[in-house]
């Protein structure tokens, strides 16, 4: 338990000191803004090898280089178990922005599901809708029978990683497998991405659940080192009405044919968009600063990671299961982009 417990604070620590040392630099640095009004927001992401992670950390280091010189704001990333607990940070104000699973948005906003006992959080906020994110639910070789999910009901107690505990992953992967039957099938093993996929390499476990805009760094490693041994299993279409049965949040989606090593044809799966959120009380002139800098160098944002090709204006409000924040509803409506009335704040 002692080492568990020293682990657990060596890694907050570290995440700590990384923003600590942002805010030094920034109140340390030549910007023409003076010191005094620098607002430096923590935006929470996710584990280190799924995809909120490193798309965080482009949209901390974009408003560093391009809007704080100029307005004194930035956002500094850090790591995180997923969105369970990057609710818990935003409410307890630890971070101001975070990356979430619309899933988990619509559970909070309600006060259902696993946030149920915090109530409804009402202070939540939308910035934007950003990328899909993509189910990759990966089974070894030898227990694959038909190649969809409804092969997970059929591991008899075998090791199956399904996220992070209190993640975002866990959270929405267990949501996916009770609304097909399958949670009670096998064995639950909490790892994040990257250890997951290690534990596949040494045989620990026999599948793994990462819910990640493609490619995810950690199934990229495991399908160039396993190839063949291992697929990303497909989700039918009946699969898809009964995950979408309580809460209509998934579509369609296509892994195209070689996104990863070895994987040479279309996979048919699913996704739940992603969206950046905002707690109600951050200044609305920071807010609408923010979304504009981000959709004003897409291209800055889409060369560190592909998974920001999905953002656009077009469809930048679509899905939101929070209002937007005003700050966000000014730069859309200066765009020109209708702004529907439930998806105002109250």
């Amino acid at each position: 338990m002692r080492a568990i417990c020293n682990h657990n604070y060596k890694t907050t620590a570290l995440r700590w000191l990384g923003v600590f040392a942002m805010v030094l630099q920034m109140l340390t640095g030549s910007a023409p803004v003076g010191a005094q009004s620098q607002r430096v927001y923590v935006l929470t992401t996710a584990t280190t090898g799924g995809t909120f992670y490193p798309v965080g950390v482009a949209m901390a280091t974009l408003t560093k280089v391009r809007l704080a010189p100029t307005q004194g704001v930035a956002l500094a990333a850090i790591s995180s178990a997923g969105s369970a607990e990057n609710l818990k940070l935003l409410r307890t104000g630890e971070a101001q922005f975070a990356i979430l699973q619309a899933l988990y948005g619509a559970w909070a906003w309600r006060g259902e599901g696993p946030m149920a006992a915090n109530g409804a959080q009402t202070h939540l906020r939308a910035v934007t809708r950003l990328w899909s994110n993509v189910e990759h639910f990966v089974l070894s070789e030898g227990f694959v029978r038909e190649g969809t999910l409804a092969d997970l009901g059929a591991l008899d107690g075998a090791r199956f990683a399904i996220g992070k505990r209190n993640s975002g992953s866990a959270g929405s992967g267990e949501h996916i497998l009770r609304a097909l039957g399958v949670q009670q099938a096998f064995e639950p093993v909490y790892l994040g991405y990257g250890a997951a996929a290690e534990a596949m390499l040494d045989g620990t476990t026999v599948g793994m659940n990462a819910p990640a805009g493609p490619p995810s760094g950690a199934i990229t490693r495991l399908l160039a080192a396993r190839g063949g041994a291992v697929q990303i299993l497909a989700i039918t279409d009946a699969q898809l009405e009964a995950i979408n049965r309580r809460y209509p949040l998934w579509s369609r989606y296509a892994i195209p044919a070689n996104t990863y090593p070895q994987q040479p044809l279309s996979v048919a799966s699913a996704a739940q968009p992603n969206f950046l959120a905002v707690h109600a009380d951050v200044d609305a002139d920071a807010v609408y600063w923010i979304t504009r800098t981000l959709y004003e160098n897409l291209g800055f944002l889409q060369a560190i990671h592909s998974a920001t090709g999905e953002l656009s204006l077009e469809t930048a409000t679509d899905g939101l299961p929070v209002p937007l924040h005003p700050g966000a509803e000014r730069y859309y409506r200066e765009q020109g982009i209708e702004v529907a009335a439930p998806q105002l704040a109250p």
